[in-house]
């Protein structure tokens, strides 16, 4: 198999041929704007921890560290903060307020990313660059099925609309994009797909879901989707990451890949005539 174009079936048999709506993750499946923000968030962490003089190594502090920020990767990015502030404590040290680390995070995040959002706004640069491979083709085809899409992201919500509108995708999403909001609480990709649910309008065996995070692969498979995983080694995205492939399948991903350029086989699997 041409590695480039890979698609690995975890639960052969399973498809979408029953599915009328499609939930979208945003970074790390269809955006790399934001690629590198786990090497971002990580040692910012591992860095304030270490401060707290426990004697813990290095490794094992990120070893920690990983775990619930992957765990809590496609949720609010508060919800990583706040199982930080847990961290501290744990360590008997005084946190900050959630908020104030989110901010801290978001303004080191903004350094490494800042080129390329201006780039994009000045249209310097194309919106595929920037693009999961293969990630319009797939947008298109779904959008031909007739399939009802929606957009949802742990990132603010101002920033990912942006961010949606420079890559030139926020139109293909009919049932609209969303983001994290200043009252966290208000919103999740739990609660949009409840809202879709409780509309009537589709049954939980009608979702599919596309994502690179834990959240989004679990909660559509809760309902009794079918979901890809995406586990792309960022940012070329033409290979897998194996530590994203494991912990994908772990929550139940039903097909990985590691970018959309087996479009056509993709399609072939998920949509059986």
């Amino acid at each position: 198999m041409n590695m480039l174009e890979m698609l690995e079936s975890i639960r052969p048999g399973v498809n979408a041929s029953r599915a009328r709506v499609v939930l979208f993750d945003f970074d790390g499946t269809l955006s790399l704007i934001r690629t590198g923000w786990m090497e971002v968030m990580v040692p910012m962490m591992v860095e304030i921890l270490a401060d707290l003089k426990t004697g813990e190594s290095e490794d094992a502090l990120r070893a920690e560290v990983e775990e619930y920020v992957w765990r809590l990767t496609g949720k609010e990015t508060i919800y990583q903060m706040f199982a930080f502030r847990e961290a501290i404590e744990k360590r008997g040290g005084q946190p900050l307020d959630a908020l104030t680390y989110k901010k801290m995070y978001l303004d080191r995040l903004w350094e490494r990313i800042q080129d390329r959002v201006k780039s994009l706004r000045r249209g310097e640069t194309s919106p595929e660059q920037y693009l999961v491979p293969g990630a319009r083709a797939l947008l298109e085809s779904l959008r031909e099925r007739g399939l009802r899409m929606y957009l949802a992201s742990g990132t603010d919500e101002a920033y990912m609309k942006e961010e949606a509108k420079l890559l030139d995708v926020a139109r293909y999403f009919d049932g609209g994009v969303f983001g994290a909001l200043d009252d966290y609480k208000s919103f999740s990709k739990a609660i949009l797909i409840q809202r879709v649910l409780a509309s009537a309008e589709f049954r939980g065996e009608e979702f599919l879901g596309f994502g690179d995070g834990y959240v989004e692969i679990e909660e559509v498979k809760k309902v009794g989707g079918v979901t890809v995983g995406v586990a792309s080694l960022e940012p070329a995205c033409q290979s897998i990451d194996e530590w994203k492939r494991q912990r994908l399948i772990g929550v139940g991903a039903d097909y990985i890949v590691p970018n959309y350029l087996a479009l056509d086989r993709l399609n072939a699997t998920l949509f059986p005539a």
